[in-house]
């Protein structure tokens, strides 16, 4: 290979910021790692997002325990990937919650996920021998269900296929506050080797909506304030347009999954190659972009064998 793939190269520490979102309501970001949230109720948490490990998962915990001794009860997944995912273990949280959707991921995919962003990122998954298994949800839903810890409303919604087919959002009422996964990144690269890109764009308008004062996005700083939160979802808007775009026009002419990426580059390195994770991003995303504007709606399965493979295409 003529350079690391995806993100065997990134060794560098990242540095950690525990952000007040809300009140009681706390983002965990790691410049461009995979981010957490925290809502703290009245007598209890919810963490959204687990983590790839239970190491990492103790670095969440170590943040929270800075501001409450409250248990932590629930956790909250909102999607299926291995590094948002296998750290569960560390919260103890009798309540794992994730779409249907989500969940039928796990079982189809998994496994296979597992594998693959293992191979993509070693640095994530270090502590990866305490992971205990697929971490599989205790409750599930389609469309939207609400928790109650104690007198705090938050409310768990699928609102569109975006970066997953199962994706959801967790949206707190009282402080119009919302945990957004990987639909919305913030100066980081949108991962979309399992996305929807033609549904992309109208599940961020269902967020926009909502018209929040703050968003904890999947990855990046906490968006704070609406000037900030418009901008994220119109950056995200725009690299996933831009990814697809220009893979598309190249797909109905019959072009090859090398003609795309070098399309695909040209559009989108002069807006986003600084972002985080980019690099790591880029070919998966063009593979699922071709895939799509030929006609594929559901996403391939990426093996550790396919990923190299892929990679091989688009070198030269």
């Amino acid at each position: 290979m003529t350079k690391a793939f995806a993100s065997q190269g990134d060794t560098a520490e990242k540095k950690i910021s525990f952000t007040e979102v809300g009140d009681g309501l706390w983002a965990f970001t790691a410049e461009g790692d995979p981010n957490s949230g925290v809502i703290i109720g009245d007598d209890s948490v919810m963490i959204v997002e687990a983590q790839a490990t239970p190491r990492l998962a103790n670095k969440v915990i170590e943040k929270v325990r800075e501001v409450t001794d409250k248990p932590i009860t629930h956790l909250a997944l909102t999607h299926y990937h291995a590094v948002r995912v296998l750290g569960a273990s560390a919260y103890g949280a009798g309540q794992i919650l994730m779409s249907e959707k989500a969940r039928s991921m796990v079982v189809e995919r998994g496994q296979e996920d597992w594998d693959s962003e293992f191979q993509r990122f070693p640095r994530l998954f270090e502590g990866h021998e305490s992971i205990p298994g697929l971490t599989w949800p205790t409750t599930t839903f389609k469309d939207r269900m609400t928790v109650y810890l104690g007198n705090r409303q938050v409310d768990l919604m699928h609102l569109g296929r975006a970066h997953t087919a199962g994706d959801i959002v967790i949206h707190i009422p009282d402080q119009n506050v919302m945990f957004t996964g990987d639909i919305v990144e913030y100066h980081s690269a949108c991962y979309c080797g399992d996305g929807h890109f033609n549904d992309w764009g109208g599940t961020l308008d269902n967020i926009a909506a909502f018209d929040v004062d703050a968003i904890a996005p999947g990855r990046g700083d906490a968006l704070i304030g609406k000037q900030m939160v418009n901008a994220a979802i119109e950056s995200t808007r725009d690299f996933v347009e831009s990814t697809y775009r220009p893979a598309a026009k190249i797909a109905a002419r019959g072009g090859s999954l090398k003609e795309a990426w070098d399309a695909v580059r040209a559009e989108c390195d002069p807006k986003f190659a600084d972002f985080a994770i980019y690099e790591h991003c880029l070919p998966f995303n063009v593979a699922r972009a071709f895939d799509e504007a030929r006609g594929i709606d559901t996403p391939r399965i990426w093996t550790a064998q396919r990923d190299l493979e892929m990679w091989e295409q688009l070198q030269g």
